[in-house]
């Protein structure tokens, strides 16, 4: 499996309808704090915008109503991970991406048998208190020979002046989450993602 270079991380179905026709095509819907009917309502904005823009849309931690919905693809935390049920997941079809900050879980994703491990977060980030320290670009590094060819996405404080590193030390795609959704100019700076990560597409 292969993923878009440039992985795009919001908050609602309002930024995916804002900025996904811009070029994204690879986009995680991570809402927080709602009920399921106001969830479920966002996927499927989601969905129905990402549809029409030929956009991968990564429900991130509601497997269920991921199935519900006809979703294709889920992330999970390692919280999550431990909560849901694999074997539903992969009967309903749905791809699987997994968080990791250590070995430990590492470990843990990698025996789930998922189609992209997630590792974080590489730089200091502002979007969520962490209990890890930035991971640096080394520790992509050895993600990479962990994993084989298992697609890597680096995540954490990522901007476009530190795209080629991470790829130059194994990431398969950069997501990205403050960096636009704090612009002062959010579809400015998704055209420049998508401009800079071009090569690699």
């Amino acid at each position: 499996m292969k993923l878009d270079p440039f992985y795009l991380i919001v908050d609602s179905a309002a930024w995916i309808e804002r900025l996904v026709p811009l070029g994204v095509k690879l986009v995680q819907l991570r809402v927080k704090d709602l009920g399921a009917d106001d969830i479920r309502s966002h996927i499927r904005l989601a969905k129905a915008v990402c549809s029409a823009h030929a956009c991968q849309l990564i429900v991130n931690d509601y497997w269920r109503l991921a199935i519900e919905e006809g979703c294709d693809f889920v992330h999970l935390g390692q919280e999550d991970l431990a909560g849901a049920d694999l074997g539903a997941i992969r009967t309903a079809g749905l791809k699987l991406g997994l968080s990791t900050h250590d070995e430990a879980e590492l470990e843990t994703a990698l025996a789930a048998g998922p189609d992209y491990i997630a590792l974080g977060p590489i730089y200091p980030t502002i979007l969520k208190k962490m209990k890890w320290a930035p991971q640096g670009l080394e520790r992509l590094s050895t993600w990479r020979d962990r994993m084989g060819r298992l697609p890597l996405v680096a995540i954490g404080g990522l901007n476009p002046e530190r795209i080629e590193g991470v790829f130059a030390h194994g990431a398969d795609s950069a997501a990205v989450v403050t960096d636009i959704t704090l612009n002062a100019d959010p579809e400015a700076r998704t055209r420049e993602w998508i401009r800079r990560t071009d090569r690699r597409r």
